[in-house]
């Protein structure tokens, strides 16, 4: 009798330690702001956690890359568009309850209920985080069909502002001129998926104009993130950090 409670007792404590354990295997960055740290989970490919005073925010939750019913429960979820490894109704319903803030796109807002549109040049706030929602979008890279992977109008990024910090979120978007034209950027995560957004050549431009002070290639797919750091390598001020992101 005394194996099996010893044996029940250590199964319990095994469950309540799954999502810490599911977490681990990713990669996380602490971020110090004057408002307290900002932890960043790198999941993968678009997909981010952040955790700030006790809330999370999920970014584009995709299925494929983890078992978010062992991750805790999204405060807040922001969707940038609507394509599946963005937008992922299983992955969606795996991080939410009642109580989660959805933001997304109007385009989202059709495949999901209970939320809150806000389109480019908009700027809300959500526990005390401010969010500002920059436009995402090709100037170059087109379909067969010559349509734009990404036309103007239809994604976000997003700027989330933490105590003194301010972290930006871009998207699948190229180095657009409403990019170019950001100021105060402390984080900043620049897509690099060929030939969806950005060439790593587009990155460093992007990233000479409004000159983040922490760049994170992201979503990065089968490009070489080391070619970032070569292009960037004299820009003292802008530190390129490689994480897990493909």
């Amino acid at each position: 009798m005394k194996k099996i409670f010893l044996l029940g007792a250590l199964f319990s404590i095994c469950w309540a330690l799954l999502p810490t354990l599911a977490l681990a295997e990713f990669e996380k960055d602490t971020i110090a702001t004057g408002a307290g740290d900002l932890e960043i989970t790198f999941i993968g490919h678009g997909s981010l956690m952040l955790t700030f005073k006790g809330k999370v925010i999920q970014v584009d939750p995709f299925s494929r890359l983890a078992d978010y019913s062992q991750f805790p429960k999204a405060d807040l979820v922001l969707l940038t568009h609507h394509h599946r490894d963005h937008l992922d109704p299983e992955a969606l319903a795996k991080v939410s309850n009642s109580q989660t803030k959805i933001i997304l796109t109007e385009i989202c807002s059709k495949d999901v209920t209970d939320t809150k549109v806000i389109k480019n040049g908009e700027q809300l706030e959500e526990m005390g985080i401010i969010i500002r929602a920059i436009p995402a979008y090709n100037l170059v890279h087109k379909r067969d069909n010559g349509q734009f992977f990404h036309p103007k109008g239809e994604g976000n990024g997003y700027i989330l502002t933490f105590g003194d910090k301010q972290l930006y979120i871009g998207g699948d978007t190229e180095n657009i001129p409403e990019m170019k034209t950001l100021s105060g950027i402390d984080i900043a995560f620049l897509p690099m998926n060929l030939p969806y957004t950005m060439t790593p050549e587009m990155v460093a431009d992007a990233a000479r104009a409004f000159r983040p002070k922490i760049l994170y290639p992201y979503h990065y797919g089968e490009t070489n993130p080391n070619i970032l750091l070569e292009l960037l390598k004299n820009e003292s001020d802008i530190k390129v950090q490689i994480r897990k992101m493909k």
